[in-house]
């Protein structure tokens, strides 16, 4: 019987950075607006906004961040400090913190949606992601990437590998797991803005 991988989103996992310089898995600390309606999951990639906060990142949007890991607010009806591993959306307070896997060289590993065979041959190309709602039992992300977009060109993650995963690591088999980089991180980013 052939092994197949398993079928299970998880958005943009952190994993470590890229060489061989220290990774002390740091995340960023940044706002998300008061009233933001759309929900950040666990793991959900992230981008900048012109107004200096972030919000969950649509599908071939340029200026990544980096996944979310959690958020931290003062709950406006009971006035608790909360934290939270994602954000559900339509909360009013001036307070939101984000705490993002921010750097430029993270490594993170994502599962493809291809639901046919994969090759050796998707490692180095660039793709985008592909947006999907969370988990609600768990608020983990489902967003995977988006094999219909493969390029050399530009596109916001680049393959750097096949995980080690082995529920996800059989190459001719769908669902595979790789190992990706930001390509459009904002923080490489050339130009002096969003």
């Amino acid at each position: 019987m052939a092994k197949t991988n398993k079928d299970a989103a998880f958005g943009l996992r952190a994993i470590g950075k890229v060489g061989q310089n220290r990774d002390n898995q740091g995340l960023g600390e940044y706002s998300i607006s008061s009233g933001d309606t759309t929900q950040i999951f666990f793991q959900d990639a992230v981008s900048a906004t012109a107004a200096g906060t972030i919000h969950q990142a649509a599908a071939s949007e340029a200026f990544l961040l980096g996944s979310l890991n959690g958020v931290f607010y003062t709950d406006p009806t009971t006035s608790k400090p909360t934290f939270a591993n994602h954000y559900e959306g339509s909360i009013a307070a001036s307070d939101i913190k984000a705490f993002v896997a921010d750097d430029p060289y993270e490594r993170f590993e994502i599962q493809s949606n291809k639901t046919t065979a994969h090759s050796q041959s998707d490692v180095f190309n660039n793709f985008d992601i592909e947006v999907t709602a969370g988990n609600a039992a768990n608020n983990v992300s489902k967003s995977e990437l988006n094999h219909s977009t493969a390029t050399t060109g530009t596109a916001q993650l680049k393959v750097t590998g096949i995980s080690t995963d082995v529920e996800n690591n059989t190459i001719g088999a769908a669902n595979l797991n790789f190992v990706v980089m930001i390509n459009e991180h904002l923080y490489n980013a050339k130009n002096n803005g969003i």
